[in-house]
């Protein structure tokens, strides 16, 4: 199957999504070609906001054009969106609980060698913790369409967190996906791998190798950071006694974060995280920083390894 980033595919669902419902705007700052917002700007001018190099004034029209009874899809690279607008995204846009869907791409490390001032690393941290935001972050080109329609029907204000390296497709155009819901790729009985965006794949390519080891694990992908499928986490846990999480982003506050807060309250097993460790991103290309920070498919097998040590003492 062919590879593609989850921006791509945003670009092109949101596309189809303004041909069938009219309250849609777009607004983005001025990266239209590289946020992948360029082509409903072509198709729809007359919906389309260029707001500049100006990311706290597009989250704040953003904001009224939502009251005013558009859905609105605001988009610029995850590092502007999430730090440079927090206070406009949180006053504003999820305070009044408006249709605002912030639409981020060029997130975590594969944005590559741009380095460290474009590497958001934080921004599912930072989305987290506003109250009533649903953060989202696809694994591939069909399951961000699915989940960008459902977001659109939501009403409700949303992260949505994009990628701007080509990946691997992991479902089928039939697999039907629902936010708030994981989903169970892989099962097996010693652990579970949850993993959201870009590692997912890499979370299923290593179940392929730990298979041929003659350990079992579970794979799930974890696209809904918030609300957090919390009854899966559980079972799950129960089922395995042990979990990993594996994401491109700061293990402090992301995906290993909320199913730590969550397991540490109703169900305490070993849990090992996979992520940036309290440190900031470099210039490399995608493959350098992957291997560097440790997020490689040998990686994930040696980490789950360890994490069965642990669950035998």
């Amino acid at each position: 199957m062919k590879k593609q980033a989850t921006r791509e595919a945003y670009g092109k669902a949101l596309l189809e999504l303004g041909k069938k419902h009219q309250d849609i705007v777009v607004l983005d700052a001025d990266l239209s070609k590289s946020t992948k917002t360029a082509e409903f700007a072509r198709a729809f001018p007359e919906r389309f906001i260029n707001a500049g190099i100006a990311e706290q004034n597009l989250m704040g029209m953003s904001a009224g054009l939502a009251a005013a009874g558009k859905s609105v899809f605001a988009s610029t690279f995850a590092v502007f969106a999430t730090g440079r607008a927090f206070e406009q995204i949180r006053n504003s846009i999820a305070y009044a609980d408006l249709d605002v869907k912030i639409c981020a791409t060029h997130a975590g490390i594969t944005v590559g060698e741009d380095g460290a001032s474009h590497q958001s690393v934080e921004d599912i941290a930072l989305m987290r913790s506003i109250p009533g935001m649903c953060v989202v972050v696809p694994a591939d080109g069909p399951s961000t369409a699915q989940l960008l329609e459902q977001l659109y029907h939501r009403k409700r204000p949303a992260y949505l967190r994009l990628g701007r390296m080509a990946v691997e497709q992991v479902y089928g155009e039939e697999q039907k996906l629902e936010l708030g819901r994981g989903v169970e790729l892989r099962t097996g009985a010693e652990a579970s791998i949850f993993a959201c965006g870009i590692m997912v794949d890499k979370a299923l390519l290593a179940w392929e190798l730990l298979k041929e080891k003659g350990i079992s694990v579970s794979v799930v992908d974890m696209h809904t950071i918030k609300p957090l499928d919390q009854e899966l986490v559980i079972k799950k846990a129960q089922e395995t006694g042990a979990i990993l999480t594996v994401e491109e982003h700061s293990i402090i506050g992301g995906l290993g974060s909320a199913i730590c807060e969550l397991l540490s309250e109703y169900c305490p097993v070993p849990v090992l995280r996979m992520g940036i460790r309290d440190e900031f991103g470099q210039s490399g290309s995608p493959q350098e920083l992957l291997r560097h920070y440790g997020l490689e498919v040998e990686d994930i097998v040696q980490k789950v390894q360890k994490l069965l040590e642990i669950k035998l003492k």
